[in-house]
Parts: C-alpha cells; structure tokens; sequence
C-alpha cells in the first residue's frame, strides 16, 4: 500500500478504537507523527527538558510501561491477528498503522521488528544517560482449561523476544515475562522468566481472558509473591487490544485475589477508564478510578498495590482523575511513571493545548511540546507530566524513579 493512500484509510477509520476514538480536529500540527531524530536547537526546548529533569537521576529512571511490537518479520515470533491485517475489520486495521507510525516503522517493509526497536534505542538517546525502559511480551488468551486461542489472541510478544532484546541493549531495556495463569506450565515458566532475569510480569485480563479473582490462578499467585516479583495487570476498560474482549474481567476489585496472596501488584493506567460492578457493595456501576481509590486506601494493601500513570493524559482520560492523582501527594509513593509507548507517538492522543487550556500547563509549554513530540515521543511524554499541575501540585520525582521498585532483592 502506497504512503498516501495508507494516510488517507488512517484519516478516514481514525474516529474508533483506543485512542483512535479520541481522535477530533485540534491545533496539532498534524495527525501522524513525523518520526524525526535529534531535539531541534532551541533554548526553550533546553530549559523546559532541564526543569523536567530537576530532581531526579536519570539512574534510577525505569519507564515501566513500554509495549514491544512488531509483525514477526525478524524471526521474533511475534504474532498478529490476521483481523488486524485485514480491510474486512477496519477499526483494527487502523489501530495497527496508527500503532506502526507511532514507533515509526510504517515504512519499513521486512524490518519492522528491528526498526521498532532501533527507534527506541533512539528515543532513550534522547533522554539522560542511565535511563531505560522496560519492555513487555505479551501472551495469547487462553481458556479457562489452559489451551491457547489464536483466534482470540489479538497479537503475541514471546518471553523469549523480549528478554533477547533486553540482553542485547541492556544499556536501554529490561524486559517483563508475560505468563497466563490458567496454563498448565505458568509455575514453571514464571522461575525460567525469573531466571531469565525478568522485571515484572505484565497481564491485560480483558484480551488475554484471564479472571484475576478465579482460584486457577492461585498456584501462580503463590509463585509470583515467592519470587516477589510484580504484577502489572491492566484494569478499567479496555480499547487499545482486541482479542477475548472481555471488560469485565478489568474491574479491579478483582485484584484483591493477588493482593491477599502477597503480591505486589502494580494497577496500569490506575485504571482510569470505563465503569465496572461494584462487588462490595451491592453490584451497582461505579467508575474503575473509583474503585482503585478505594484499594488505595486499604491499609492493608499500602505496601503491596501500586499505579502507573500510563495513558493518564490521552483524552480519553478524566481531567478530574488527574487532577487527584497530581494532589494525592500521599500516593505519590505509590506511583509508577510509564510512557504507553508506542501510544504517545499517536499525535491525536494527547493534546498539550487542552490542558494549557484548563490550568494544567503552563501556556506557553504546549507549543514547545508539540516541538518535542515530533522528535521524541518519550521524552514528550516526561517533560509534559514533569510540568502538569493542579492547585499547584505536580508529581513528584520519587513518581519517575522507579527502578528500585523492579530490582531483585538480593538477602
């Protein structure tokens, strides 16, 4: 397909999907992103990167929601659902360019793998030196017997190719296994990751299939809190990943089963997104924010749950879940700074203007962020929630020094 006529089907599809949806008319300079290299030579692009930067080391700086992506064509074993290749199921399609220019690899015919990943290395460049990012496999929804589903799998990122790719750049990446629980070989799989020096274990319940409150996961559960090693498991709805599609699976209360096991568990996007039953209280609809809140401030979960603040400035987020979040000051602690990429890449995803526009950006930042996205989407996404206020109070630097949290204890 020929780069114009693959722009004009992503404008024409661009209004569903994840961040597809929260796709309108705006003041960006464009709808895709441009995909450029080194930061333009500007000395408000150098002071608004070097007040981000204040405070924290960019040692202890451990992105730690990073997706890996690719069609497979290195031999990666990288999978893709063939719906996502297909003009039969548009809005999937779209995603799946929308996804491939936000890592900029659309135009990378039988390189994508190694071109997504060169692109990275790229933007970790861009940062400070020490910084990395920790990047997910990503498993196939399996039944409740623990058989595998392709057909129900939307992609799949093996153990194997993220932990190669961490090995091989490990001055950019660490890597996070993905394991389904309900798999007959998860216990085994979990310590081979351990070994393999895994980070964390990633779960997106809703497309992989996975009921986090079932005893099938029990077994898994034990073995994750012996290697206490973290769970990043999404929860809220979900628009980014097809597959099992299963929204109600990504009510957090469903947690709790991890939670009373020991294990740490890490809520992605602080389930920000969509309603879910209310199962402490009468099984009325409440908004997922809601009920993480409420997790939050269970003192008995104090030292094991936790939030990342991925995807917490798309526009298909609350200005009022941000705003708590940035005046939570006691949560911060509690908080872990994860970019989604490749998703703020997606250039109608995040709109520096509107939150200039409603007090929680300096005015003049917007115009020199959109400077700095079209270069470096990651370093976009820091500076930006490095500069969010609400009644003056920002994030605080322990939020982006997360590696600690991810490093093995060693007795």
């Amino acid at each position: 397909m020929s780069p114009r006529r693959r722009r004009l089907l992503l404008g024409g599809l661009a209004l569903g999907g994840v961040g597809l949806s929260a796709f309108v008319a705006d003041r960006s300079p464009t709808v895709f992103n441009s995909c450029l290299a080194s930061l333009p030579q500007s000395a408000a692009v150098d002071d608004l990167v070097a007040e981000a930067w204040s405070g924290i080391s960019a040692q202890r700086f451990l992105d730690c929601h990073v997706h890996l992506v690719g069609t497979g064509d290195s031999g990666s074993g990288i999978e893709i659902n063939p719906q996502m290749e297909s003009l039969f199921h548009p809005l999937q399609y779209a995603q799946r360019l929308f996804y491939l220019n936000a890592g900029c690899v659309h135009d990378a015919p039988g390189q994508v793998d190694e071109s997504y990943v060169e692109r990275m290395q790229n933007l970790v460049d861009g940062l400070r030196p020490g910084a990395r990012l920790l990047l997910f496999a990503f498993d196939r929804y399996h039944t409740a017997d623990g058989r595998a589903d392709p057909e129900r799998s939307s992609f799949y990122t093996p153990n194997a190719y993220a932990r190669a790719v961490a090995a091989r750049h490990p001055r950019y990446f660490e890597w996070a296994a993905s394991i389904h629980p309900y798999r007959p070989d998860c216990v085994d799989e979990l310590a081979a990751a351990v070994a393999g020096g895994a980070r964390a274990l990633k779960w997106l319940p809703p497309a992989m299939g996975i009921d986090p409150s079932s005893p099938l996961c029990d077994r898994f559960y034990a073995a994750l809190a012996s290697h206490d090693l973290p769970l990043i498991s999404h929860a809220g709805e979900e628009k980014a990943v097809h597959g099992g599609d299963q929204q109600a699976l990504g009510n957090p209360l469903l947690l709790r089963r991890a939670l009373d096991h020991g294990v740490r568990v890490v809520v992605a996007h602080c389930a920000s997104l969509g309603s879910a039953v209310d199962l402490d209280r009468g099984g009325t609809l409440v908004p997922c924010f809601d009920l993480f809140a409420r997790l939050m401030g269970e003192a008995r979960y104090e030292k094991r749950l936790f939030g990342d603040i991925s995807a917490l400035t798309q526009r298909n987020r609350s200005e009022e879940t941000l705003r708590v979040l940035l005046e939570r000051r006691e949560w911060h602690p509690r908080l872990l700074n994860g970019s989604d990429y490749p998703l703020p890449g997606i250039v109608p995803l995040i709109s520096p203007d509107e939150f200039a526009a409603r007090g929680l950006l300096p005015a003049p930042a917007a115009a020199v962020l959109e400077r700095i996205r079209q270069h470096n989407p990651l370093l976009f996404d820091f500076v930006l929630k490095r500069h969010l206020s609400s009644r003056g109070q920002r994030f605080s630097p322990t939020v982006f020094e997360t590696r600690a949290f991810f490093e093995r204890k060693t007795v």
